[in-house]
């Protein structure tokens, strides 16, 4: 589902990059942890639609992860 990014979150512990997302997926979800290069590619995405106001299509999977992310 396409939608503006609220806040983008990560900490310098592995795999832990967060988005605060807007209705109907409100609130914080957790970018999936399935590979470093994978949360860390994802959470590059989200950043910049962030910071340059564009709206992204984010996936979330049945435990409210997020998995999959473009712009």
């Amino acid at each position: 589902m396409w939608m503006t990014i609220n806040q983008a979150y990560s900490t310098p512990g592995s795999k832990n990059a967060w988005a605060h997302l807007p209705s109907p997926t409100a609130g914080w979800r957790r970018l999936k942890g399935t590979s470093n290069d994978g949360v860390t590619n994802t959470f590059l995405l989200l950043a910049l639609a962030k910071a340059t106001g564009k709206q992204a299509h984010v996936t979330v999977d049945g435990s409210n992860e997020i998995t999959a992310v473009y712009l």
